[in-house]
């Protein structure tokens, strides 16, 4: 525990040094989570961007709070943007995924212990200024194609899912080297099913987010650090999860000074 908290708060002040707003995935039934990604945005054109990133998660499980216990996941995703005008974006990308199963209890992984998951997805975002506040309204659509540790097939396999999301962004300072971001989201799904066929379309789950945000004027790095619940489910069946993320981006490596 004291490597891991020791490892943990390195990077946090390694970080101080470095916006990320890579926000976590859902992570399963847990009580904490940590997730952390680091990736690389490149401007293309006056109207076309790129971001690239890799990033890990690890979870408690559900009978501890050691938010660094068990493996959770590994996602390397590719993301391409595009400015329509000052209030219109969208982008379209391609992401694989690998994610650790366990048993009820944590104690050991189930015999198939690796989920893997390739997605593609477009978002449409819709950005309006309230004052000095930054409103913007996702809509996601993807779709979730999943296999087992040896690419064997599992029974459902494919999936549909629609996120809607809002966000408010505000800076702290004239210069927006410091703000706060806050948003809400929630997703639905419809699944195919290897024997009974698609299924109607179901809410699953809502993610509230508050991340501190620090870009400074003078490195060509953006860095947040930041808290989600996840919140799965509803009614008798409802559960959520506490997580803490902590996300670095490098802008435009590539361009000519």
């Amino acid at each position: 525990m004291t490597a891991r908290l020791f490892t943990f708060y390195l990077c946090f002040i390694v970080s101080l040094n470095a916006l990320a707003q890579l926000s976590p995935p859902g992570l399963g039934e847990t009580k904490t989570a940590f997730w952390s990604a680091i990736g690389v945005k490149q401007k293309l054109d006056e109207k076309n961007s790129s971001t690239t990133y890799v990033g890990m998660g690890r979870i408690s499980g559900t009978e501890g709070n050691d938010l660094f216990n068990h493996p959770s996941i590994i996602v390397l995703n590719q993301e391409f943007y595009h400015a329509v005008n000052s209030k219109w974006k969208y982008s379209y990308a391609l992401s694989y995924r690998r994610q650790h199963d366990y048993d009820e209890g944590f104690k050991e992984k189930v015999s198939q212990n690796v989920n893997q998951e390739f997605r593609i997805y477009g978002r449409l975002a819709y950005t309006v200024n309230l004052g000095r506040l930054k409103w913007t309204t996702t809509l996601r659509q993807e779709m979730r194609k999943f296999y087992t540790h040896n690419f064997s097939h599992v029974p459902e396999d494919l999936q549909l899912r629609t996120r809607l999301k809002t966000q408010l962004l505000m800076p702290l300072d004239d210069d927006a080297e410091n703000s706060i971001m806050g948003s809400a989201e929630s997703l639905f799904t419809i699944a195919d099913d290897s024997k009974a066929g698609w299924s109607g379309p179901a809410y699953k789950e809502s993610r509230f987010c508050l991340y501190y945000c620090y870009s400074p004027k003078e490195l060509p790095i953006t860095f947040d650090v930041g808290y989600m619940n996840d919140l799965v489910g509803y009614g008798n069946h409802m559960y959520d999860a506490s997580y803490l993320a902590v996300d670095i981006i490098i802008k435009n490596p590539f361009s000519h000074s």
